[in-house]
């Protein structure tokens, strides 16, 4: 006969479990568009518990998706080739040169890396990019970029398809023009675009920082796409979050229920987000 006394952290969570319930409900066939980047993508334990959270989801019926980018693997990859870039106003120019690694690094090395740790934790992923089954069709974003796209139609029957399955589609930011060229997108804005045309719930923004903040530093946990317009005005939005906050409204425009900007170093943050009261990060919602 074995005996043991109670251990508070066992109590503290079957509590959290416990509050998670109705969340769970709420969550239930929900579709989620994760966008990964930053620091999750550079790290062995970050990328293993990133997957381990994508499979719980996929488990208590959320219907994730997951788009990523890939932009430090690419320069690595472009500076061992030995391959120059131009840039106008700061923007890297896709030439066809380095199209070929664009297409090389997302698809192959990054999306099969991710495809890989969602597996090992026990999950169906699906690796795939915009090019197939004609998921994202381009146009050309600005031409004196080159093979830099918007994603002008996105055809989200092959998710579907993967969802009735149980399968977790890994999306990498590629889309193919009218006459079948390669176009690299960026990766807020793929995640945005695909996040609208399933009309999901959710899409989460995993960055490197933890949300919109105020003119004081403090970060906002929840906003209105009138809000975002008012401190992109007054000049307390600024810099690489404007990017984020338009991929965000664009997403409530084109049907997303409610945008998070969190950040995707903090551990399990994905599930802080959906199942638990306090969730993460910044959430902007229409209204």
């Amino acid at each position: 006969m074995k005996t043991r006394p109670m251990n508070r952290d066992w109590i503290a969570t079957a509590r959290t479990l416990s509050e998670a319930l109705p969340y769970l409900q709420r969550y239930d066939d929900a579709i989620v568009v994760i966008k990964l980047g930053g620091h999750a993508m550079g790290s062995d334990e970050a990328m293993e518990t990133f997957a381990r959270d994508v499979v719980l989801m996929r488990q208590v019926g959320v219907n994730p998706v997951v788009v990523h980018g890939g932009g430090p693997m690419i320069n690595e990859m472009l500076g061992r080739l030995d391959i120059q870039s131009e840039f106008v106003n700061g923007k890297r120019v896709t030439d066809e040169a380095t199209m070929e690694v664009v297409e090389m690094v997302l698809s192959g090395r990054v999306n099969k890396r991710i495809v890989a740790a969602i597996n090992a934790q026990g999950g169906r992923a699906v690796g795939l990019s915009g090019k197939d089954a004609n998921l994202v069709t381009c146009t050309p974003a600005n031409p004196a970029l080159g093979l830099v796209g918007d994603p002008a139609k996105v055809d989200p029957s092959i998710l579907h398809t993967l969802f009735r399955d149980d399968m977790i589609p890994v999306i990498a930011p590629l889309g193919a023009g009218e006459n079948g060229e390669t176009y690299n997108i960026n990766g807020d804005t793929a995640a945005g675009a695909i996040a609208g045309a399933l009309k999901a719930d959710r899409l989460l923004l995993l960055t490197d920082i933890d949300g919109v903040r105020d003119a004081e530093g403090r970060v906002i946990t929840e906003l209105t796409a009138q809000d975002i317009h008012d401190l992109v005005a007054d000049g307390t939005i600024a810099g690489g979050m404007i990017p984020k906050t338009e991929t965000a409204l664009a997403a409530i425009a084109g049907g997303v229920r409610a945008v998070v900007i969190m950040d995707g170093r903090a551990p399990n943050a994905p599930l802080l987000e959906l199942f638990t009261d306090h969730g993460a990060g910044s959430i902007i919602r229409a209204t």
